[in-house]
């Protein structure tokens, strides 16, 4: 794989992981603001607490993928040192 096809695909990765983390973010704060406006309750608790749980959700997400990327060897790489010959 050239170095610009690597390169491409290490964008694609981040950027769909930052995407992944603002439809989360996004679709918990929409939901706590809808379930607020249907109780009517006069402090918004649930757009408070599914907004820091949809936070919390997404951080947690965005390290797992982040440890997993990390994880995996790199078989095109030449200088790797995990082959023992």
């Amino acid at each position: 794989m050239s170095k610009k096809n690597k390169q491409l695909n290490s964008y694609v990765k981040y950027s769909s992981i930052a995407f992944q983390m603002g439809l989360t973010v996004f679709v918990g704060a929409f939901g706590g603001v809808k379930l607020d406006e249907y109780l009517q309750w006069g402090f918004p608790i649930f757009t408070i607490t599914f907004s820091i749980l949809a936070v919390a959700l997404a951080m947690y997400s965005s390290i797992k993928d982040f440890i997993k990327m990390g994880d995996k060897p790199n078989y095109n790489d030449k200088n790797n040192k995990s082959d023992n010959n």
